[in-house]
């Protein structure tokens, strides 16, 4: 099982602390992780998929077994073409399980050779959500505590 990659899946709209902290608890549990930046066609972004990808390598540029990359599809045909056999999925409060709960079984139903691994996400982040955070930057309120440097500047710069 050596070099063990994980992907680290989420459209990430924006990253914040809570997204930063479980990327930095997978990187001390696996050899690689990749951070899968989904183009969610269900969702709108505020960031393009290129600008979410550019962000998360800003944030993550301090640890060296982490890579960004984009894709669009399903997760575990991504997966299998990337070598992964592990997905890790952060989990802040008892809500947030029960949607994880039924993709994981999606996920292992499409591809029983990929699992799911939940992190808990700290409990200084487990109130932070990207929607929140939109939400307050909608309102001109300050983000700062929720999100990494990188993404605050970009978040200015859209400032409407």
């Amino acid at each position: 099982m050596d070099n063990r990659l994980a992907l680290y899946p989420g459209s990430f709209n924006p990253f914040t602390f809570g997204h930063l902290d479980i990327v930095e608890r997978a990187s001390r549990i696996f050899d690689r992780v990749e951070v899968t930046v989904a183009d969610n066609t269900s969702k709108v972004s505020f960031f393009s998929s290129e600008e979410r990808c550019r962000l998360i390598q800003e944030c993550t540029e301090h640890l060296s077994n982490v890579s960004v990359v984009p894709f669009k599809g399903l997760l575990v045909d991504h997966a299998r073409s990337s070598g992964a056999d592990v997905l890790v999925r952060g989990l802040r409060q008892v809500s947030d399980f029960d949607f994880e709960f039924r993709m994981a079984f999606a996920n292992r139903r499409l591809n029983p050779d990929v699992e799911t691994v939940f992190l808990m996400t700290t409990e200084e982040h487990a109130l932070i959500s990207a929607s929140i955070v939109r939400e307050i930057h909608h309102w001109k309120g300050d983000v700062s505590s929720f999100v990494p440097e990188p993404v605050l500047k970009a978040l200015k710069t859209k400032q409407s």
